[in-house]
């Protein structure tokens, strides 16, 4: 899966560690213009695919998110959307969840620790994708 510049529903970021790819999207979900309220809501979509020859379970997930200030967050935790989904070879598994920024875009990239039925965690790639409004994503019907 590559990213095409003409496919505004297509992933904005492809990467391939350890045999699992990762494709990550993002929408502008909402935003907030009044003082009490924090800025801008994203839903970003994220698919997980074993193109590799091992089963692997999804064990942690490390968040980098940067906005438009250059002020990082990051974000760490067991599994993703409360599960740690196994992949057999073939096997892919999707989910979408949400960032909230202060600034009117920013990006996000990070990490998954994957564990192999046998042998030390791997380290897989999740690469930076934009948090933005001309990203024009559909992951979720406004």
């Amino acid at each position: 899966m590559t990213p095409s510049p003409g496919d505004k529903d297509g992933p904005n970021s492809v990467t391939t560690t350890h045999g699992i790819e990762v494709a990550a999207k993002a929408q502008l979900l909402e935003q907030r213009k009044d003082p009490g309220e924090r800025g801008w809501i994203y839903a970003y979509q994220i698919t997980i695919t074993n193109v590799g020859e091992q089963p692997l379970t999804l064990r942690t997930r490390h968040w980098v998110i940067t906005d438009a200030n250059g002020e990082r967050r990051e974000v760490r935790g067991p599994g993703v959307v409360g599960e740690q989904p196994r992949l057999e070879p073939g096997d892919h598994f999707e989910y979408q969840s949400m960032a909230e920024l202060p600034t009117d875009w920013g990006t996000m990239e990070g990490s998954f620790a994957f564990a192999p039925d046998e042998g030390d965690l791997l380290d897989v790639a999740v690469g930076r994708f934009f948090l933005a409004e001309s990203a024009a994503n559909t992951i979720l019907d406004s």
